[in-house]
């Protein structure tokens, strides 16, 4: 029995075979071959292992053209041309002198072979291209065994992409280059990052206001000195009297060497006015907002103490991306043990289009038994694909559906689990009256166990809702995937609205079932009735959830924005070598984008982690800022449980709304 992965990975022969497994004939012969090439379409047939022609394990691809008939012609003079050709027929076969036709009928070995490389284990023309012409081992032309000139452009048509395979391939390994010699550096803005947002949660306690404008402006600078780095660089280059000013992206088309579309102006123009919408946006939302602003700074110094006082919540992402990693790994081993469970199948291949048993299931030890040889002659047993005809085999695919369906609901349970642990600590702090006083010890642990213990069930049904209505988007894409060549049009129409109404709902469900998961913790009630008063709980003050939280939601985006915008601006200067001090620490790199990008998205997400903590924080206080409102007066027998300095901006809040309606 071979492991799931090495089904789905690792190359088969014509008989089922893996190439390079240990243990087998083909232990040493890690590289597939196909006989007759030009029988394959393309190269999705080749690694899908659908092309009609023999495929054989082998040691090595050839290195020459060659044809059967040049070899028995040569081989009366010099048995070495046998001995190296016979390397790419059936293993067995010692019989140089048999005639060319039955040699063919009965695929012994392959009327011709090519100069190839080994590409995803598999045998591949070795083209290149000289001159702007395309090439195999300096040839246009070839013979193909069966009395035929060839043409190189008919490879390449049989294996049509192939190059540009080749050109990915290139560009991969020089990205795996990249990496390998700045991970180092890589990691290091990475911890930077972590560093920043930490220092960067922590001053929030004592300077949240000052930082929080200064987040704001931040913003609009950096944002405002890329406009105008972009700008000098479109009118440098519009500038050059003989430079690519004038050349436009679709005249280059796609390069390898990204580094060839910094050189045009039409690139430094389309990125300058995507940062002066961007610009334009930030300042209009926060004229519009100013005024809500200060009162959502409030909140957020709340939250920065709740989080001082409770340090450990900090720390909670990494549990939640270990349950993560936990959740993709069960999906992945799943996904594999399912598309490569069965047994070898085998199916007749016909070279001739109108055999009547192409395609149809054989048994390769009888197949020469049957009657398909002689009707079809040139046919044979080879083997297909890993399955069966079997009830279960049939529906395999709805086995992926539902693994699928188990793994978001896995994910979705997963961030649920975050948000009732964090929701539990921030609301212990929130309604102890003297604080820190009144906070009970290891309010992270307490809320992590309560959770586990008696809201097991509430999450799951909230996740399982989620769950179902991405599941039905993921179905919605396939199928307006598949609809995309049709032209139907009310179909594709229909699909449209779908898919925007499903998007809406999936993200209704995720901010209900977010304030739902505060309600639990708060009282734990189930989830439908902590969901309907939450959800009358926000109607009764839709004011302030749809002004206050939201500013929140932008200003901790714009933090994050500020954190990984500057360690990526940190990092464009250290791998371009424009910091003198440390030029000759910089590794030599094929791409500096790589590790750029690699830090500018990995920065993100580190500060993501941590302002999703706060933001978490935020949202518990506001929905225990709101229930407290409504459940106390501010008397001595009704007292606030909210800090003197959120109280302070109520009453501001409350008498501009009475200064306005008077």
């Amino acid at each position: 029995k071979f492991n799931p992965v090495t089904k789905v990975v690792y190359p088969t022969d014509s008989h089922g075979q893996f190439c390079g497994q240990q243990g087998t004939p083909n232990a040493n012969k890690a590289i597939l071959f196909y006989f007759n090439i030009l029988q394959c379409a393309n190269p999705a047939v080749l690694i899908n292992l659908q092309c009609p022609t023999t495929q054989l394990c082998v040691s090595k691809c050839p290195d020459r053209f060659a044809t059967y008939l040049d070899m028995q012609y040569n081989y009366r003079y010099n048995k070495s041309y046998w001995e190296y050709y016979r390397q790419f027929c059936k293993p067995g076969f010692d019989n140089p002198r048999k005639s060319v036709a039955q040699v063919l009928r009965d695929e012994d070995c392959p009327s011709m072979i090519v100069p190839s490389r080994p590409f995803l284990q598999r045998c591949f023309p070795d083209f290149i291209t000289r001159n702007g012409t395309l090439t195999v081992a300096n040839k246009t032309v070839f013979k193909d065994g069966l009395g035929k000139t060839r043409s190189v452009i008919d490879l390449r048509d049989a294996a049509n992409g192939i190059t540009s395979l080749l050109d990915a391939k290139e560009v991969g390994m020089k990205i795996f280059e990249d990496y390998a010699n700045s991970w180092y550096w890589i990691l290091i803005g990475l911890v930077i990052t972590m560093v920043v947002s930490l220092a960067f949660i922590l001053l929030l306690r004592f300077t949240a206001g000052v930082l929080l404008w200064l987040i704001i402006f931040g913003v609009i600078a950096v944002v405002g000195y890329g406009i105008w780095h972009c700008y000098w660089e479109f009118s440098t280059l519009r500038g050059k009297p003989y430079g690519d000013g004038d050349v436009t992206i679709s005249d280059i088309g796609f390069q390898t060497d990204f580094r060839v579309y910094l050189q045009l102006s039409q690139t430094w123009l389309i990125f300058m006015i995507s940062l002066s919408v961007i610009e334009a946006v930030i300042i209009i939302i926060l004229i519009f907002l100013r005024r809500r602003v200060r009162i959502a700074i409030a909140l957020l110094k709340e939250g920065s103490r709740a989080i001082g006082y409770i340090m450990s919540t900090l720390f909670y992402p990494i549990i939640t991306f270990v349950l993560l990693a936990i959740c993709i790994a069960y999906w992945a081993v799943t996904a594999v043990f399912l598309a490569s469970s069965g047994d070898a199948v085998y199916k007749v291949m016909s070279t001739p289009d109108k055999c009547v048993y192409a395609n149809l299931t054989c048994d390769p030890e009888t197949f020469s038994q049957t009657n398909v040889t002689k009707v079809c002659p040139g046919s044979q047993c080879t083997f297909a694909f890993y399955g069966g005809e079997s009830l279960y085999h049939r529906y395999i695919f709805v086995l992926q559906l539902c693994n699928l369906l188990v793994f978001l609901w896995l994910v979705n349970f997963t961030n649920a689990l975050g948000q009732c642990t964090l929701a539990g600590a921030f609301a212990s702090y929130y309604w102890a009256l003297r604080k820190p006083q009144d906070i009970p010890s290891c309010p992270l642990f307490s809320s992590f166990s309560r959770a586990v213990r008696y809201h097991t069930g509430s999450l799951a049904f909230g996740s399982l809702i989620l769950a179902v209505v991405q599941m039905f988007r993921i179905v919605l894409e396939y199928l307006d995937h598949k609809l995309k060549g049709a032209h139907n049009a009310f179909a594709r129409f229909l699909i449209c609205c779908l898919k925007c109404c499903f998007w809406c709902l999936e993200h209704f469900i995720k901010f209900m079932n977010r304030n739902a998961y505060i309600m639990i913790a708060i009282y734990g009630k189930n989830f439908c009735t902590s969901a309907k008063d939450a959800f009358f709980l926000l109607m009764r003050n839709v004011v302030r959830v749809a002004v206050l939280d939201k500013v929140t939601d932008f200003l901790l985006f714009l933090g994050k924005v500020l954190i990984s915008g500057s360690v990526g601006v940190l990092a464009f200067f250290f791998f371009t070598r424009k910091i003198p001090v440390i030029q000759e620490e910089v590794p030599s790199l094929n791409y500096y984008w790589v590790p750029l990008l690699t830090v500018i998205f990995g920065s993100y997400l580190i500060a993501h982690g941590f302002f999703n903590v706060y933001a978490m924080c935020v949202d518990t206080l506001f929905l225990c800022f709101c229930e407290d409102l409504e459940r106390n007066d501010g008397s001595p027998l009704k007292p606030f449980y909210m800090s003197p300095q959120l109280h302070r901006i109520l009453r501001r809040e409350q008498g501009s709304k009475l200064y306005a309606a008077s």
